[in-house]
Parts: structure tokens; C-alpha cells; sequence
């Protein structure tokens, strides 16, 4: 098949992404295939690749924009559009490179600016934290709940946490990888960054939970016998099969309802524990490390909202200490 006949679906499809595939994080192909399926060729798909320009590409995300929801009407956000619009660039941009156009008209393209500001986010106050670990204590896993409020790791950090990751005896985890849905699987993916493998301290309370888990464990396996599933991890179902993470998600709902709390999604542990680090005073550069972000600035844009109570309460901590 000759590039120039090529639709923009043929090249997306049967070119692009098998050639990334190998290049890219499993959980970021995904997010590419989806965008590329949902997005751009149902109604950019069947235009010629040398024949797309850029007035065709606005007035498809002019479309997203009014009517682009897959399920229900309405249309999608800046920021969808935004990162639909990303991923054409890029495509078009290897077309370029591999010889199959002449130029990327994707940057003639005037797609919606994605919005700089971080959407509010869903946190809990301490008392509310506390009160949903006390309506959880007699839970299975309330091990896993206990684990996620009090490191902030996230959902996929958790359930893909094995044994050996876990150095009791030391009070510390090694965050290693991340266990993620992807087109219906469950995949292991190793950390973004480099600070996203990192070595976590755990407090005393934390640690035994955790030895009371092994223990539970080890009881269900002697009780299961050869229908154990040795997945290896630290939280799993009652015959030892690895967790969904989206299943987990749902269960959370349900408990955050039965315990008559704001509703927040199971994101929203993590959120809340840097959020209330930062508010007791923790040093940011310590959250930001045990949370795995890239930058200690990252940490601080996100968590913003935070800082302004931190500032006044260090500056009567200041006063204080001058005698004023």
C-alpha cells in the first residue's frame, strides 16, 4: 500500500501505533489507542492522509468540543480536546519523519487551550479520615485502606506491592511498580520517573497492620490448599488472586457511602494525605519524594491550596520566636 493512499485511519491503526508500541508505557499506548478510536477516526479517519489540513482539524474539535461525548451528549472538555489534539500532533509529526507527508498540518491547527489551573480537589478533613478508618477496621482489607491513607501511594502502587517488596523488619516498602488495567488486562508498569521508585517509611501502627496481614494471609492459603493462588502480593482476594484496581475503586465508593462521608474518589487518600503532610508541617520536599513526584515544584502546584494556612501558621511560629 502506497503512504499517499493511505486514509488518516490506516495510518493511525495499522502504522503509528504499532510503530510507538514498543517506545511508549503500556498504560500511555492505551490512552493513545482510545483517543485515536474515540476521537479521530470516526470522523477524521476516512480523510486521506495527504489530503487532511488544518481547517478540517479545527472543525473537528469544534465538533468535540459541542457534541464529542462517546456516551451521552455534550461535548468534551478543553483539556480532552487539548490531549486529542496532542495525540494527532505527534502521529502526523512521525509521518513527517518516516516520509509519509510533507509537513505536520496538525500545527496549523488552533486547538482549544488546555486550562493551566488544577481542578479542586477532593480531600478529606483528618477527622473525616480518621472516621472512615474506624468504619473500616473490621474489613478484610482494611489493611490496604490503612496502608493507602498513611503512605499516599496510589491505587496501582498498592496492588501491585509483593512481599518481598516489603521490608517489615526495617519499617520501610520499596515502590517498585504499579499493577494497571489496560484493555481489559491487568499489567504490571514500572514507575514514570525515576523518584517514582522510591523506599517509604512506615509508622509502627502501619507495620503491625501489616504483620497481622501476613499472618491473615498465610491462614487463608493454609485454608484454601491447592486452590491458593500464589499471585505474591501483600493485598489480594480471599484466594490469594491479585486485586482489580477499578473493583477496589468501586468497593471504596461503597464504603465512603455506608460510613456517611464526603465522597471522594479512592485518588482522593492520596490527595488527602499530602494535603494534611503539608498542612502538619512536613517539609514539601519530603512529600513530594514519598509521594514519587518528579519535582518538589510539581508537588507544590498541586497541593497550593495548602500553603497559604502553611505561611500564616509559620509566620506566628516566627513572631513567636522573636518575641513579638
Amino acid at each position: 500500500m502506497l503512504p499517499s493512499r493511505l486514509s488518516l485511519r490506516e495510518f493511525l491503526e495499522k502504522v503509528w501505533l504499532p510503530a510507538i508500541a514498543s517506545g511508549v508505557r503500556q498504560t500511555t499506548l492505551g490512552g493513545y489507542r482510545m483517543l485515536v478510536c474515540q476521537h479521530l477516526v470516526p470522523q477524521l479517519g476516512a480523510v486521506q492522509l495527504q489530503n487532511l489540513n488544518a481547517a478540517q482539524i479545527n472543525a473537528h474539535y469544534a465538533r468535540l468540543l459541542k457534541e464529542g461525548r462517546v456516551h451521552g451528549s455534550g461535548g468534551l472538555s478543553p483539556n480532552t480536546v487539548h490531549h486529542v489534539h496532542a495525540v494527532l500532533h505527534r502521529a502526523l509529526h512521525d509521518a513527517v519523519r518516516w516520509g509519509y507527508l510533507q509537513s505536520n498540518v496538525a500545527q496549523a491547527a488552533d486547538p482549544p487551550r488546555a486550562s493551566a489551573q488544577h481542578t479542586e480537589l477532593a480531600v478529606w478533613s483528618e477527622e473525616q479520615l480518621h472516621a472512615f478508618l474506624d468504619s473500616v477496621a473490621d474489613e478484610r482489607l482494611y489493611p490496604l485502606w490503612r496502608f493507602l491513607a498513611m503512605t499516599g501511594c496510589r491505587r496501582g502502587e498498592a496492588l501491585g506491592l509483593t512481599w518481598r517488596d516489603l521490608g517489615i523488619e526495617g519499617g520501610r516498602v520499596a515502590i517498585r511498580r504499579a499493577l494497571v488495567p489496560v484493555g481489559g488486562k491487568l499489567v504490571e508498569t514500572e514507575p514514570k520517573t525515576k523518584r517514582g521508585r522510591r523506599l517509604i517509611a512506615l509508622d509502627a501502627e502501619t507495620l503491625a497492620i501489616l504483620r497481622h496481614q501476613a499472618a491473615a494471609q498465610l491462614a487463608e492459603q493454609q485454608q484454601l490448599g491447592d486452590e491458593w493462588i500464589d499471585s505474591g502480593r501483600v493485598f489480594t482476594a480471599e484466594d490469594g488472586a491479585q486485586l482489580h484496581p477499578e473493583r477496589i475503586s468501586a468497593l471504596f465508593a461503597r464504603l465512603v457511602q455506608a460510613a456517611v462521608l464526603p465522597p471522594i474518589p479512592l485518588h482522593g487518600l492520596r490527595h488527602t494525605y499530602a494535603s494534611l503532610a503539608l498542612a502538619k508541617g512536613v517539609n514539601a520536599a519530603i512529600v513530594s519524594r514519598r509521594l514519587g513526584h518528579a519535582t518538589v515544584a510539581f508537588t507544590l502546584d498541586i497541593y497550593s491550596h495548602v500553603l497559604p494556612q502553611v505561611d500564616a501558621d509559620a509566620a506566628e511560629v516566627i513572631a513567636a520566636f522573636a518575641g513579638h
